[in-house]
């Protein structure tokens, strides 16, 4: 399958690499890294993006981020850093995506663990994580040519520890093997419509 991995260079992305290299045509796509450069919350370099890779099997996206901070205390522009930079780029990456999808192809979009187990300042990423899950439930009723559609919902990977140490005091950390069999499974099995969570 050739297969395009939006977000390739981050701690998750790269799990969704190594899980699919050996046995796919794997193209990396980053911000300022990988086989093409592209900012996923730019409309117009997804399209180039698009263009420029052509015909695709799948679409795996990686990429998000929000505001972290007390909910009394958010305003309405820091709340929408999870939507705007978390959600809309990666429903952009599907509605953009259909030209360019083969029949029976998927997309695996990638959620997280507040929106089902949250911590204190966790509200906007809980608030993204819970829009995304819901997209692809509804979409993937309506998604045509046998065209597929998941979402990846991880909780802390090992590797990320260091980078998030006193957020998420008590939660499991998973390793990148574990997320990496979720995309796996998603891009390569046969399920519609579900979220994948990685907890152990």
């Amino acid at each position: 399958m050739k297969i395009i991995i939006v977000g390739a260079n981050g701690a998750v992305g790269q799990s969704a690499v190594d899980a699919l290299s050996s046995r796919h045509e794997i193209i990396t796509v980053g911000r300022s890294s990988g086989d093409i450069q592209a900012d996923i919350e730019d409309l117009e370099s997804i399209r180039t993006m698009y263009q420029e890779v052509g015909r695709v099997d799948a679409v795996v996206s990686a990429v998000g981020h929000g505001h972290f901070g007390a909910v009394d205390q958010m305003s309405i522009e820091q709340f929408m850093k999870g939507i705007n930079h978390k959600v809309l780029p990666q429903v952009n990456l599907v509605l953009e995506g259909f030209d360019y999808m083969n029949d029976g192809g998927s997309f695996t979009l990638t959620s997280g663990v507040l929106n089902r187990d949250p911590i204190r300042g966790g509200s906007c990423a809980a608030a993204a994580n819970g829009a995304i899950d819901g997209f692809v439930l509804g979409a993937a009723v309506d998604m045509p040519r046998g065209i597929r559609i998941n979402a990846v919902s991880p909780e802390v990977l090992e590797v990320s520890r260091d980078k998030y140490d006193g957020f998420f005091r008590g939660h499991v950390h998973v390793s990148s093997e574990a997320v990496g069999l979720a995309y796996s499974k998603a891009v390569e099995g046969c399920l519609s419509g579900q979220v994948l969570v990685v907890d152990q």
